[in-house]
Formats: structure tokens, sequence, C-alpha cells
């Protein structure tokens, strides 16, 4: 019975790595890269200076609040975003519904403001690092309603495989401490049981808190039950709304300072801890501010707000205080989730456990091509058109993507600074790139694409230190000189990835002659040429 189990298992495990294999590793590539969202987006943006954090939160909020009473009145709302962590390391503006005829520029908009001046910060557009992480859960050219099912089918199939994976290795402890090279299949099996275990905690913790975070997306009943087909956006205002909120009305009224209202929140919080003073409705009887905290040092991502009075100041709500159990659980698995809290020893802990999760992705799909084309070569000594298939994609995919990944970069760093649709056009530039990466699989010998695109994933990466010195004065020299160590570590990043993938490369090089060697002699062992040869 256990056999028959675990064979069940084990049959489960490989259709259900395998059927999302690629869709898994694209989202564990950029969800990876989104654990330095924040430091990416500095670097693709290198007009702005260093961050200005630990400023005073009144003097901040009393800077954004003259600009936008300049340049937003009569808004419905504004939107002072204050520098508390490196979440979000400058200080900016946002308004909607402002009055054009009250000399307001925009009806919209939103503005990065350099405190030291008060003046607009001015930099290219970009999607930077946060478009990078978005990219894991929206797929960015697909719909929100495709978009959330694929990832969500996706989540589930990998706790799947995580589930029927600890099954099936009744030897999980053994297996860590056992690695075997040049051994073909059973290499990348080895390989395969180590990421998997070292990272399993991981793997499980962002695999569940994932569904969570689409669990109102594929379990729409959970708000149909209770709201109706049509009640969604009223159910989101209910549960996520500040309380105490009402719609536009009443008679023009003056907007109570800020300053007594920062000074009560920073009796609950602390200093330095207000991320947001979001006011609506300013000038009128009916306004509101609310204040949030920042979710620096706090795993939930459901941090504190205050709303006050926008007349008055008066203290309505704390907002912490009405959430439901339920609510909290959410937001501590949301917040595991996407590690902002996260400390940078913590930060680069979730980010060396993303990329051992993106090669346990791999090697399982590696794996999956290596013994079937040795179950193939035993038999008929031709390979199946599907697997063929699944050789090329994994060659365009694992290697390939990568290079993509550089070449978003790349663009950011060669695409003209003032070009129309700049962000967009950085983007088409990965994707581009990926679809070149994936023709050369499927044009060139499996063997020698493994090579090549390795390769070309390391010169790309190596490029990048370059590719800014020749573009920008904030070299990685100058980064070193002046202590900017965001620019720095960025591009020492780039290199140790460029690094990783030339050592590939070269194992893969010099594995093909023995590669070659073993099938001349029609040899049914040809994987036992190395781990490296053995790449589909």
């Amino acid at each position: 019975m256990k056999a028959g189990l675990r064979q069940t298992m084990s049959w489960v495990h490989t259709w259900a790595g395998l059927t999302l294999g690629w869709l898994l590793y694209f989202m564990f590539v950029t969800g990876t890269a989104g654990y330095f969202d924040t430091e990416i987006d500095r670097w693709m943006q290198p007009e702005l200076p260093p961050a200005q954090i630990n400023r005073a939160s009144t003097q901040s909020a009393a800077i954004l609040l003259g600009k936008l009473q300049s340049e937003a009145p009569g808004a419905e709302q504004w939107l002072l975003t204050l520098p508390a962590d490196r979440n979000q390391p400058f200080a900016g503006i946002y308004w909607r519904g402002a009055d054009l005829q009250a000399g307001a520029g925009a009806a919209s908009g939103n503005k990065l403001v350099d405190l030291n001046s008060g003046a607009t910060l001015q930099a290219r557009e970009t999607g930077g690092g946060q478009q990078l992480y978005q990219m894991h859960w929206l797929l960015h050219y697909t719909s929100r309603s495709y978009s959330d099912w694929l990832i969500s089918i996706a989540t589930l199939f990998m706790l799947v495989g995580l589930v029927t994976g600890v099954i099936i290795h009744k030897k999980i402890f053994k297996d860590f401490f056992t690695f075997r090279p040049n051994k073909g299949q059973r290499s990348w099996l080895d390989a395969h049981n180590v990421l998997s275990v070292i990272t399993l905690p991981f793997q499980l913790m962002i695999t569940y808190s994932g569904l969570i975070f689409m669990g109102f997306s594929f379990m729409p009943l959970i708000v149909a039950a209770q709201y109706g087909g049509e009640g969604r956006g009223q159910f989101y205002n209910e549960v996520f709304s500040p309380p105490g909120m009402i719609d536009a009305a009443g008679s023009p009224a003056r907007l109570a300072p800020l300053a007594p209202v920062i000074h009560l929140a920073e009796q609950y919080w602390g200093e330095g801890r207000i991320r947001s003073i979001d006011i609506r409705y300013p000038g009128f009887s009916n306004g509101r501010i609310v204040l949030s905290e920042t979710i620096d040092g706090t795993v939930a991502t459901g941090a504190g707000r205050l709303v006050f009075d926008g007349v008055t100041g008066e203290l309505l709500h704390n907002a912490p205080s009405g959430s439901s159990p339920a609510k909290r659980v959410r937001d501590v698995f949301l917040g595991l989730h996407e590690g902002l809290f996260a400390a940078p020893a913590i930060r680069w802990l979730y980010f060396f456990s993303g990329l051992l999760g993106t090669g346990m992705v791999a090697t399982g799909l590696i794996m999956w091509a290596v013994k079937r084309r040795q179950r193939a070569e035993r038999t008929s000594g031709r390979r199946p058109h599907g697997l063929v298939l699944v050789e090329k994609l994994n060659v365009g995919t694992i290697a390939g993507l990568p290079t993509a990944v550089a070449a978003y970069f790349w663009a950011n760093r060669l695409l003209p600074a003032d070009m129309p649709a700049r962000a967009d056009w950085e983007v088409h530039a990965l994707f581009l790139t990926w679809l070149l990466m994936l023709v050369h699989a499927a044009l060139r010998p499996t063997r020698r694409a493994w090579t090549e695109q390795l390769a070309a994933a390391a010169f790309a990466f190596a490029a990048i230190p370059l590719i800014n010195a020749l573009s920008t004065p904030r070299h990685l020299l100058h980064s070193f000189v002046s202590g900017d160590w965001v620019f720095a570590g960025f591009e020492l990043t780039a290199l140790g990835i460029a690094s990783l993938f030339g050592a590939a490369a070269w194992f893969s090089r010099i594995s093909l002659p023995a590669a070659r060697r073993v099938n001349a002699a029609d040899h049914p062992a040809a994987s036992a040429a190395g781990a490296m040869g053995d790449l589909s």
C-alpha cells in the first residue's frame, strides 16, 4: 500500500511540476528580484539623489502640503508620502480630482519631491524593480482576470508538488547530504533534493501565503456568498478601506493643522513611523485625515492607521483595533510573502532562498527531460517530439529568461531618456529578448544551445556595470568612493550572477566532447558524461 501511495504521489509530483513548471520558473525569477525592488528602482533612476530618510515628519509634511496647495487646489484627495524606510526612500505627493479652473496643472498626478529644496525630482521614466516584481503575479501582458487564475493554479500546483515531494522522499534527510557528481540523472536528482530540502520551509511559506494572496480570485464564492456577484467592490471597501470615511459633501471649512495630528500619531507609533498622510476632501467640513504607519520592521501588512476629522483634528478611529482575527492572520501571511518588514540580513536570506527555489524548479524540469531522453535512447534510439519540445523550452526558459532580465536593465540605460512610453519598451525588450532566446534554442542543437545561452547570460549580466559606466557618471568605482552601496550592491550582484552563469557555461562546454564520444559508441549510459553534459 505504501509503495502504491508513493508511486502515485511520484506521478502527481512529476506532472504537477512539469505542467506549469516554466510559469513557476518565471514567477520565481521575477518574484525573487522583487525582494530588492526598491534598490532596483534606484539603480534604474540614476538621476535621483541618495535616499532622504530620517527627516522630521512635521517639516516634511509641511513642505509636501505646501506643494499640493499650490499645484492641486480643490482636489478630492491629497496624499503625502514620507520617506520613512527603504521601501519609500523619497518623499512624494499624489492628488486626484483637482480643480483646473482654480489653477491646478492637472486633474490628477504624482511627483517625487526633494525635501532639501522643495523642487520636483526629475528622473527617467522606468518600470523599475516594482515592474519586475509585479510580473510574477500580473504576467504583464495578460488581463487581471486571466493572470489571477493562472497564478492561482500555478501556485496550487506548486503546493501539490511540495507536499507530494515530501511524501515520495522517504530518505529526505539522507538525500539532503548526498550528491553524486557525474552521474547524469542521479546527479540532477541529488541537486533537486538538496535545493528542495534546504529551502523547504521557505517554499511552503511562500506558496501557502501566495494562495492566501490570491484567495479572493480563485475562491470568489467567499465574497459572493455574502455580497452577491456584483458586490465585490462593497466587500473591499468594508474590509480594506479606513473606517469613518464618508462621501463628498459638506460646506467649505479650513483644514486642520497637521502638526498636532502628527504628534499624536507619533505617540502611538513612535517617531519616524508615519508612512503617509491621506487627506480626503481637504477644505470641506466632511474632510478626513488618514495617517498610515510604516510596515518596516512589522510582519503584518495591515499596519496601523489613524483616522482624524479633517477640520477639528479629533481622532475618530484607530483602525487596527477594529481588525478581525482572520484579517490579522491574513496580514501576517501577506507580510511574510512580501518580506517588506525584513532587515538587510533577512532580505538577503529571502533573496538566496528565492534563488535556490528557482534552481529547484529548474533542476526538476531538467531531470524530467534527462530521464526520458535516457529511456528513449535505450529503447528506440530517438527522442519523441514532445521530449524535444520540453528540452527546447528548458533551454530557452531556464537559460534564456535570465538573459532577458539582463536585457531589461540594458534597455534602461540604452533607450533615450526622453523616449515616449519608455517604461513599456523596457519591458518589451525583456520579452523580445526572451523570444529570441526561445527561437535560438529551437534552431540550435540542444547541448550547444545550453552552452551558448548560459554564456550569453553570463555576458549580459557582466556587461551591466560597463554599460552603466558608459552611460552615467555613477559607475562602480564612484559608488565605492561615495559610499553609495545601493548602486555598488546592485552591480556587484550582477557580477556575481554573471560568474555563476559563466561557470555553468564552462562546465557545459567541457562536457560536450565526452557526450559526443559516448553517443558515437551508441552506449546507453550516455548520461554518465556528467551533470552538465546531460543538460537536456
